[in-house]
């Protein structure tokens, strides 16, 4: 393998032992038994545990990323910004193995980094910042055409459903709601920002 091959496979080797252990157990050393190398080649591409764990959660949100733009080339040829965001939150949501482990990593990670210096230097919020412009610019864009409820704004909505997904996937990942539930949920809150044409617009009070 090359340089390339090996971090993409010790970065699948870590996320093997989290979905199996959880996060706590991904040692270095556990992360070079699963990927059949020696505890000094993992160290000689990932100096500290920080740091490998911050190449997977880059290569999660590719991949998700990639999922979310899969979601979107199904859509019909003129998808509406409704479109555009429900298919995100259903992206956000762990509903299956890969989602279910992006929210199981992001999650874990946070809270280490609560108390751990060298996490928490790393970038790993830049992720839903990233997320929030997205979703941001797509709400400014439904704003002009009249999609976006008039007297809402694009970027406070976009940082809102961000944590809503995210509080709603965490209430998935330790079974708190179904995935259906929390659908339902993100549903609901669309219809209040940008209504289906079917639906009656909100009143602004």
């Amino acid at each position: 393998m090359d340089h390339g091959e090996r971090r993409a496979a010790l970065v699948e080797a870590l996320l093997r032992v989290v979905e199996r252990q959880g996060l706590a157990a991904a040692t270095m050393r556990a992360v070079a038994a699963e990927a059949g190398m020696s505890l000094r080649l993992v160290q000689y591409y990932f100096d500290t545990k920080a740091a490998l764990l911050n190449a997977a959660l880059e290569h999660l949100e590719r991949r998700s990323h990639d999922r979310w733009n899969a979601r979107l080339a199904s859509l019909p040829a003129r998808p509406t910004a409704r479109d555009h965001v429900e298919q995100f939150l259903a992206e956000a949501l762990p509903t299956d193995g890969e989602s279910r482990t992006f929210h199981l990593v992001w999650t874990s990670y946070a809270v280490l980094a609560m108390t751990d210096s060298e996490l928490a230097r790393r970038p790993f919020l830049a992720g839903p910042e990233r997320l929030e412009r997205r979703l941001a610019d797509t709400l400014e864009r439904a704003r002009d055409t009249g999609e976006l409820v008039r007297h809402l704004d694009p970027a406070l909505e976009a940082a809102l459903l961000v944590n809503l997904g995210h509080g709603l996937g965490t209430s998935v990942l330790v079974g708190r709601l179904g995935a259906e539930e929390a659908l339902a949920v993100l549903s609901h809150h669309l219809d209040q920002v940008l209504p289906r044409h079917d639906l009656p617009c909100p009143q602004v009070t």
